[in-house]
């Protein structure tokens, strides 16, 4: 087995940044789940100044205010686009409330919310209104157009401020909340148009309908009207109980290929990691992969005990990489894939700021941004503070930073998934690569010449040749070393199931793969009495050209790239140590492995 490439951080930082001259794309940062005060959980969960505007502001670099601590909060690193995506349902009601609104005090339901919140029973209003979304039942003197449409104009406005494009985009979004019997069907929406379109329409939301197919149509109705070129992305499937990748349709009827086709006509990428927790995959779906076990959330909102999900193991429909797997599946059947999806990272921060940093993260609401509170304040049904991941951030290849060339590298599945580092991740794919290529200093103009990007497709293998993948990772410049370059392929069986495989490509420290693919680990430099750790083991970034030797050119495949860093403190182990208790005593693993997810490379053999 070749050894893998390692080269200096000033080539990888060469390479990277050189931009749309060199690169023709250039890599951007950036949020698309992001909730504010005008989000009904986050108000009642003690966000109750946090507004749109400190949302940006927040994004861009400036410093904030805690609505719950008080204290003041700062991003590491400034974000390049951000999409403010406060619930449809609901919107703005719990603020409003508060502030003593005309439209809403003089309802029986809105004096005695205001009373419950007075009294310090917030959570209580917000099960209230939950409970409404899980049944689709509205509460009518809190569901009113003229409310929603109020609302929606000042996100709108706050989105048009802060938009600077080549500088900063702001994406004007909202979040359809969907969540039958508690089961998460959430999409995030956002558009790449500005105020004068967006205000041609009110937000879609569960109220309106609760089922994908009747949101999907609503998109293309307000698209065709107004023009709007909407982007939906699911979030979170952990917590689908099983129905973020059915096999059904809500009517129960099996997934055809109008479903498949409507679907990923709005659809092409999926957030695969955040806040609560992660989705890629679970040690119940990938009893093989020594990494599955990575920030696992098993707290559903389920309300309804009877709700089971869509067939079999609900965890199958629940995580990306059985998604993928079940799309081929589908594909092999039906002839179009329903579950093609680019992956991103997001945070799904209900602060107002998006904190995806282990040693910055200041939780998922409010409420828990402050560590005594992390131990027994619920924040979900059986969920507290330490349960929450800092987590995680969208890395996209985009030729400019403006609401158009991104859209447009979501739209391509140019993106991928980090759970908070920002590490930088190029993976091409195509059949003439060579070992040199990886040690090329402008590794994207081979790699856009010889093949596809993440996100793109290769069709009908060329007589005795195999797909070759070019990958080039680089660390976080203030984060931690690289541990290693994994593949993860799944294919379609003879028994029209799809199998799947991780192979390490590429890795630090001079190690040897065992005979059988594994490589012994990378070891810890964490100190747990201070949190801290050194990069004296990892590497600063690693290159390889890959070749899957095993491939059947008359299989349907795909393949995407995960990349570990070498092992860091979790958050819930930077409040342990402030709090002078053990770290272990928070029930969460005291170091993690940080990880990026690339979009996959689809091989379809021709017709």
């Amino acid at each position: 087995m070749k050894k893998p490439l390692t080269f200096s951080t000033s080539l990888a930082v060469l390479s990277f940044i050189a931009g749309p001259a060199l690169a023709q794309t250039q890599l951007l940062w950036g949020e698309t789940h992001l909730h504010t005060n005008l989000s009904p959980d986050a108000y009642v969960q003690r966000n109750t100044t946090a507004t749109p505007d400190d949302a940006f502001r927040f994004a861009k670099g400036a410093p904030v205010i805690d609505a719950n601590s008080r204290a003041k909060l700062r991003i590491d690193t400034p974000l390049d686009f951000v999409a403010v995506t406060d619930h449809a349902e609901y919107v703005g009601i719990p603020k409003l409330i508060w502030a003593g609104d005309k439209r809403l005090a003089a309802s029986a339901i809105g004096k005695r919310f205001a009373k419950m919140i007075a009294d310090g029973e917030g959570t209580k209003v917000f099960f209230e209104l939950v409970a409404s979304v899980n049944t689709n039942q509205p509460i009518a003197a809190l569901n009113t157009n003229e409310i929603r449409a109020s609302i929606w104009s000042e996100s709108v406005a706050a989105a048009e401020r802060h938009n600077e494009p080549g500088k900063f985009t702001a994406f004007i979004g909202w979040e359809w909340s969907s969540i039958p019997r508690g089961q998460n069907l959430h999409r995030i929406v956002f558009m790449p148009e500005g105020g004068d379109i967006a205000k041609q329409f009110i937000p879609f939301s569960a109220f309106d309908s609760d089922v994908e197919s009747e949101f999907w149509a609503w998109l293309d109705k307000t698209s065709k009207r107004t023009g709007a070129n909407f982007v939906a992305i699911p979030h979170n499937g952990n917590i689908s109980n099983g129905l973020m990748f059915p096999v059904t349709n809500r009517a129960g009827k099996p997934i055809d290929a109008n479903y498949a086709k409507t679907r990923m006509r709005w659809e092409p990428v999926i957030e695969t990691t955040q806040i609560k927790g992660d989705s890629e995959t679970h040690p119940g779906v990938s009893p093989n992969d020594e990494f599955a076990e990575f920030e696992t959330y098993e707290h559903l909102i389920k309300t309804d005990e009877s709700a089971t999900g869509d067939a079999g193991d609900t965890r199958v429909g629940s995580y990306t990489r059985s998604g993928l797997k079940r799309g081929l599946e589908f594909e092999g059947k039906l002839g179009v894939n329903p579950f093609k999806y680019g992956m991103i990272g997001a945070t799904d921060s209900h602060t107002g700021y998006s904190t995806a940093e282990e040693d910055n993260f200041w939780g998922k609401f409010s409420l828990d941004s402050i560590p005594d509170n992390k131990a027994d304040k619920e924040l979900a049904p059986g969920a507290f503070g330490w349960d929450m991941s800092a987590s995680g951030l969208a890395g996209v290849w985009a030729t400019e930073n403006t609401r158009a060339a991104i859209t447009a590298a979501f739209k391509r599945r140019e993106t991928y998934a980090t759970s908070g580092p920002r590490i930088a991740l190029r993976v091409f794919g195509g059949w003439d690569y060579t070992e040199t290529d990886a040690a090329e200093i402008d590794i994207a103009s081979v790699g856009y010449a010889k093949g596809v990007p993440m996100g793109g497709d290769l069709t009908k293998a060329p007589d005795g040749k195999a797909p070759r993948f070019l990958i080039h990772a680089v660390k976080d410049p203030k984060d931690a070393n690289l541990d290693r370059v994994q593949v993860v392929k799944a294919w379609l069986g003879d028994d029209g199931k799809a199998q799947e495989k991780i192979y390490n490509v590429a890795w630090s420290d001079g190690r040897i793969l065992d005979i059988d693919g594994t490589l012994r680990p990378v070891g810890s430099t964490v100190d747990l009495k201070t949190g801290h750790y050194t990069n004296d083991i990892g590497a600063a970034q690693l290159a390889t050209m890959w070749e899957d030797s095993e491939f059947d050119p008359s299989t349907r495949a795909f393949y995407y790239v995960r990349v570990l860093q070498i092992p860091t403190p979790r958050n819930s182990t930077y409040d342990a140590i402030a709090l002078g208790m053990d770290p272990a005593k928070t029930g969460k693993a005291v170091t993690i492995q940080e990880r990026a997810y690339s979009s996959p490379i689809w091989y379809t053999p021709s017709n």
